[in-house]
């Protein structure tokens, strides 16, 4: 986490300075930064949740690489996360779409909408899939005898019957169809989606609509 505040007319001449300079790597950490300390007074200030001892470490997730990210979504869904979204002594105050709350139907013995130390969203509809140690945004519906583990599923997102889903990143606005298999065979996930090096598999909207192999 970092917020940041800039002057405009400060910030928009080194930013033009450094899209000139062919040796930078554009990169906000290790080419801007760097060049306004050396110009410029900077002022830094620790994040520190009132509510804990000040002697616990601060939480502080650097996400980016898909792996971070994947980890930092991981620990909200356990038992007693770093990083408590139900801490009641300091809530999130954020804009929440309105939606209808989650819903898990059907109770057969081998069709059952089950959602397993996970976090679901509202809108969201387990009928008759599993889901378990994953993060489900708003209005994914997961259908019957579909399973998916330790994954990230973006917005409206639609896994088709007997998907079989794990250690994957779903986009938004995905439709899964009928029995795709993602997180079970690497060369199979390298051939058709993006996988990160640690082998999560990065499903993107364009890349969910290719056919499914004979």
């Amino acid at each position: 986490m970092g917020v940041y505040l800039f002057n405009t007319q400060l910030l928009l001449p080194i930013l033009i300075l450094d899209a000139e300079t062919r040796e930078s790597s554009h990169d906000f950490g290790k080419d801007i930064l760097p060049r306004i300390i050396s110009e410029y007074r900077v002022f830094a200030f620790n994040f520190q949740d009132e509510n804990r001892d000040a002697k616990e470490m601060s939480y502080w997730r650097d996400v980016g690489t898909i792996q971070a990210y994947h980890e930092a979504n991981m620990d909200l869904v356990s038992v007693s996360p770093v990083f408590n979204l139900y801490d009641k002594s300091w809530p999130l105050h954020t804009w929440q779409q309105q939606y209808p709350p989650a819903k898990f139907v059907f109770a057969d013995q081998d069709r059952m909408g089950v959602g397993l130390d996970s976090i679901i969203a509202g809108g969201s509809i387990l009928s008759g899939g599993r889901v378990n140690r994953s993060v489900l945004g708003y209005d994914v519906r997961v259908n019957s005898y579909a399973e998916v583990e330790d994954s990230i599923i973006f917005n409206h997102v639609n896994v088709g019957r007997h998907c079989r889903v794990r250690r994957a990143i779903i986009d938004r606005h995905v439709s899964l169809p009928e029995g795709t298999v993602i997180g079970y065979d690497p060369e199979a996930d390298r051939a058709r989606y993006s996988v990160a090096e640690n082998g999560i598999v990065v499903v993107v909207r364009a890349e969910s609509m290719l056919e499914e192999p004979e």
